[in-house]
């Protein structure tokens, strides 16, 4: 019954003036993000469609996974981030400052009486500016063991991943480096503390076939579900490629707003 309820700390206001005039440690976040600079807009889910586009102009079949965590804010382990905080080098200040956010964090429970105060170890604050951040700094040690695994090659680069916090989309020209990746994936974040919703993450063939070829991606022994459609960082991908539905879709937002 307690796993439907979120603590939400009385000090979120000081950490959220703090984070936003605090240096944040993004520019850590996967270095090939600096190869397409120049080819994407300042928003994260255009990189998706760059990668689309690219690919179906020379006639490939692009093979991708949609990752979702389970509770992934919640399960981030307050030692490790502080441990990769300091291998990534933020300024002292920074770090002292962030650790006095985690570091020795005790929660008690009322039910008529209140019950002793329990440490808490593991988690990022709901609703901080900072917890996006520290969780793709967590996942960017994952994702790490993947960055010389095959994906697909666009430009001369190998591009096996798309990240912004726990939205991930692990990409390849094949199911069997699709699978590979995942698998790689799903062990790595084990070893964090984290694990995959085989219900949730789901897998697309992107393609300018007629007949849209069958993908059995598995997380362990689940096989998960195949999407037509998904959208991610609110933007709609669809089988074809094509963004019909999305502009269907913003036209109809737009029509709702006067």
């Amino acid at each position: 019954m307690l796993t439907k309820f979120k603590g939400y700390p009385m000090d979120i206001n000081i950490i959220q003036v703090y984070a936003r005039t605090s240096k944040r440690p993004e520019e850590e976040v996967d270095k090939f993000y600096d190869d397409l600079e120049k080819a994407k807009s300042h928003c994260e889910s255009q990189e998706i469609t760059i990668i689309l586009v690219r690919t179906l102009e020379v006639n490939k079949d692009l093979y991708v996974c949609f990752i979702d965590y389970t509770k992934a804010f919640d399960r981030v382990r307050h030692e490790e981030i502080i441990t990769i905080l300091q291998q990534l080098n933020i300024d002292g200040k920074d770090l002292r400052i962030i650790k006095n956010i985690y570091w020795e964090q005790k929660a008690a429970v009322r039910v008529e009486e209140t019950s002793n105060f329990q440490n808490i170890k593991r988690g990022v604050r709901q609703g901080c500016v900072l917890s996006p951040d520290l969780f793709s700094l967590y996942s960017e040690m994952i994702m790490r063991q993947i960055e010389e695994m095959e994906g697909l090659k666009i430009g001369g680069h190998n591009i096996n991943k798309l990240r912004y916090a726990d939205d991930t989309v692990l990409t390849a020209d094949s199911e069997e480096k699709l699978q590979e990746l995942l698998n790689k994936v799903v062990e790595e974040s084990k070893n964090k503390g984290l694990k995959l919703n085989s219900k949730k993450t789901e897998s697309m063939i992107i393609t300018r076939k007629t007949s849209i070829p069958k993908c059995k991606i598995k997380i362990e022994e689940n096989t998960i579900k195949q999407a037509n459609s998904f959208k991610y960082l609110g933007t709609q991908i669809t089988l074809d490629g094509r963004n019909h539905q999305e502009i269907k879709s913003r036209i109809a937002q737009a029509k709702a707003s006067f």
